[in-house]
């Protein structure tokens, strides 16, 4: 991963993260309600937003990289969320992924979209066999998105996750490249 992928959909444009995305990111992640799920408590401090979009960006030279997308809604060129993959373990062609949205984007498919098409690219250039998903078992969006894009349920974590000061179960999904052919990963 030298250059990093931009991808369109008909929607959207996945891109790189800026700091000039930190005002936009931090309207997502200090939002309670859209950080629900996500597995961290929500930003307090604008700051937060520039550490989390160095993060992200340091984790495509980490041991186990990662690539982070910026979700930018091409009507209105906002970006209204992220999405990308983690952990990846290039002997066990393994990788985790993960998303967010803002709550003004959430309902119109739009996750969908990203997802699908990030999907489409880790299993094109990153040589994966499988992808795993953690979700807390009541985000019932997370769970139909994951489900429709030909992830399986394989059991429960748990406690494995530790945020909103409680410990909490997640379910594992995963996707496998056997079933990503047979998988609809058309919008």
């Amino acid at each position: 991963m030298s250059d990093f992928p931009t991808l369109k959909t008909e929607r959207l444009t996945l891109r790189e993260l800026t700091q000039e995305d930190a005002v936009g990111l931090f309207a997502i992640h200090s939002d309670a309600e859209a950080m629900k799920w996500f597995g961290a408590d929500p930003i307090t401090e604008p700051h937060q937003a520039e550490q989390l979009i160095e993060l992200f960006a340091s984790w495509r030279t980490s041991p186990n990289p990662g690539i982070r997308w910026g979700i930018e809604d091409i009507a209105t060129a906002a970006l209204i969320g992220t999405c990308g993959f983690f952990k990846w373990n290039r002997a066990w062609r393994s990788c985790a992924i993960g998303f967010e949205m803002a709550q003004s984007a959430q309902g119109q498919g739009l996750m969908k979209e990203a997802v699908y098409a990030a999907l489409r690219w880790a299993f094109q250039h990153m040589e994966l066999n499988r992808i795993e998903a953690l979700v807390h078992p009541d985000n019932a969006r997370s769970l139909n998105l994951l489900e429709k894009a030909g992830f399986v349920r394989e059991g429960t974590l748990r406690q494995a996750g530790y945020w909103n000061a409680a410990h909490q179960d997640l379910s594992l999904y995963t996707h496998l490249r056997a079933h990503e052919t047979r998988s609809n990963l058309v919008c």
